[in-house]
């Protein structure tokens, strides 16, 4: 009887689909670079911006793969419940050590759309500029992600 996958397995399986398709949309051979779990995740949502950049509308499941992936790298790195990030309508993850809070919406939000999360993440954009043209909607006192963008997710 073949081993039953992880979670992470499949989320990992599921973001190298979405980046070969990603990258077949864009005409382009699948991915050939490292196949670390950064790496992959980092080429996905580059592939996403491309779409972007080029006009085109991403392939849903890349976009997704690509926010839900960066979110958690964030979490990771800045744990915690006193900021929610929301990026609708694929994800929103809570981060950074504060007051916790139970019920109802946390004392800090940030939100944007998942291109100028992608952005961000990957450094091509930058925090007090995106906040500035209001492409990213931010309140409360732990509301500055400056401090963890880009994220540097391998590429």
């Amino acid at each position: 009887m073949p081993a039953r996958s992880t979670a992470a397995q499949r989320r990992r399986a599921a973001l190298r689909t979405a980046l070969d398709a990603q990258l077949a949309a864009l005409g382009r051979p699948p991915h050939d670079g490292p196949e670390t779990p950064a790496a992959v995740l980092a080429a996905c949502a580059a592939a996403v911006l491309d779409a972007y950049g080029a006009g085109l509308r991403p392939e849903r499941a890349a976009v997704r793969a690509a926010v839900r992936g960066t979110l958690d790298e964030l979490a990771a790195r800045a744990p915690g419940h006193s900021l929610e990030v929301r990026v609708p309508p694929f994800g929103a993850v809570q981060v950074i050590e504060g007051p916790r809070h139970t019920r109802g919406t946390p004392p800090g939000v940030v939100e944007t759309s998942p291109e100028v999360w992608l952005g961000l993440a990957l450094g091509r954009a930058e925090w007090a500029e995106a906040v500035a043209a209001h492409r990213v909607s931010a309140s409360g006192e732990r509301a500055d992600l400056s401090p963890y963008l880009p994220l540097r997710t391998g590429a």
